[in-house]
């Protein structure tokens, strides 16, 4: 387990960045949900312990039951669709004895996972259209299932991750260019009739969601909880009216942010740290991204690429969407900001996925030769 394991090829940068986004989570949580705190401290002891082991344990010998990785992931998004709790609409939690876990969060590390094996296995095909049809089928199940409960932003995020690996796998051209003349009308399509009333794509919820965000006059009441996190953020400032403070003007202390330890947790940072918390927690996000893409720019083994790959991609997109939203970018979603989100289930499969990227670290080597750098066909 620990043979030719050195010290020196432990990422610990990548564990500073980590550490230091999910502290001020903690502190976050601790204004916003003073009740919560305690959960997401034991939360994240229990990540850190589990990311170190991970870390440790030869995620080779992982990777042999991709398949069974697979049927468990299935299994739980299956199960979860069946008998889950129900809230907001929405069916995504197990509720066992007084905890709730959420298997979607667990899934995207699952899949990751699955097709870092996947994609070594059959790296020979990748450009086949056998190996494309395969992959797009092995993609849509899980899919499939989260837009079953209906999830439709935790979908976007798996699917956008999906493709990325997909790209960075060495798909040829071909089929880049030709997915892309098929999606783009197809999307436009979409659109067009979600906006129309009494459509049958989406959920009503959610359509009134992405009607807020175009016409935020017309639909005041969904767009309330964005306008709010606007100003909550725009009022911090420079340097924020700092953390528990009890400032009568605080948006957050007059319960004008909903879901503040989670969906917008962002709006609590802007309001509480100002510009330069903001700004600090996008670049330490920022920086555990670049550090998973280095890793995999560093080392020969494609596996170990894709899971450095997936796991950078994967905390990127989903800080830009729950920061997008958080800002009023983008129509309001569900995801959690990495690492700094309430939410045990997200912050310890993350905390587990960074473990595999400290493993894949730990045990390739890195790359000497620049011509090594070309990954099946794409550079990276």
């Amino acid at each position: 387990m620990f043979k030719n394991l050195k010290i020196k090829d432990y990422d610990f940068k990548l564990i500073f960045f980590v550490l230091c986004t999910n502290i001020i989570g903690i502190l976050i949580i601790g204004s916003a949900a003073p009740e919560l705190q305690q959960k997401q401290l034991l939360g994240s002891i229990m990540g850190i312990f589990l990311m170190v082991v991970v870390s440790l344990f030869d995620y080779k010998i992982i990777l042999r039951f991709y398949w069974l990785w697979y049927i468990i992931m299935a299994g739980m998004l299956l199960a979860v669709n069946i008998i889950g709790r129900t809230s907001h609409g929405s069916q995504r939690w197990f509720s066992i004895a007084g905890i709730t876990f959420q298997p979607s969060e667990t899934a995207k590390i699952i899949l990751i996972i699955f097709f870092a094996q996947f994609i070594m296995k059959y790296k020979d095909r990748i450009n086949t259209v056998r190996f494309v049809v395969s992959y797009i089928l092995l993609c849509g199940v899980p899919l499939g299932l989260t837009l079953w409960q209906p999830d439709l932003s935790t979908s976007i995020v798996i699917a956008t991750v999906f493709v990325i690996l997909l790209f960075i796998a060495g798909i040829s051209w071909k089929f880049i260019v030709g997915a892309i003349a098929l999606l783009v009308p197809t999307v436009i399509v979409l659109f067009s009739m979600i906006l129309k009333e009494g459509q049958s794509i989406i959920d009503d919820y959610q359509r009134q969601r992405i009607m807020a965000k175009i016409y935020p006059d017309k639909f005041a009441d969904d767009a309330y909880q964005q306008l709010n996190s606007e100003i909550a953020i725009g009022s911090g400032r420079l340097i924020g009216k700092g953390l528990n403070n009890n400032q009568i003007d605080s948006l957050k202390n007059g319960n004008y942010i909903i879901e503040p330890q989670n969906d917008f947790v962002f709006a609590v940072i802007g309001e509480e740290l100002g510009f330069l918390g903001s700004v600090l927690v996008i670049l330490l996000l920022f920086a555990i991204v670049i550090e998973c893409f280095m890793i995999a720019r560093k080392i020969k083994e494609i596996d170990g690429r894709v899971i450095a790959i997936g796991m950078g991609s994967l905390i990127g997109i989903q800080g830009f969407f729950n920061i997008g939203v958080a800002t009023n970018i983008l129509p309001n979603t569900g995801l959690p900001l990495p690492f700094v989100s309430y939410g045990l289930t997200s912050l310890v499969s993350l905390y587990i996925g960074i473990g595999f990227v400290l493993n894949v670290r730990l045990r390739n080597k890195p790359v000497r030769d620049k011509k090594e750098l070309s990954f099946m066909g794409s550079s990276i």
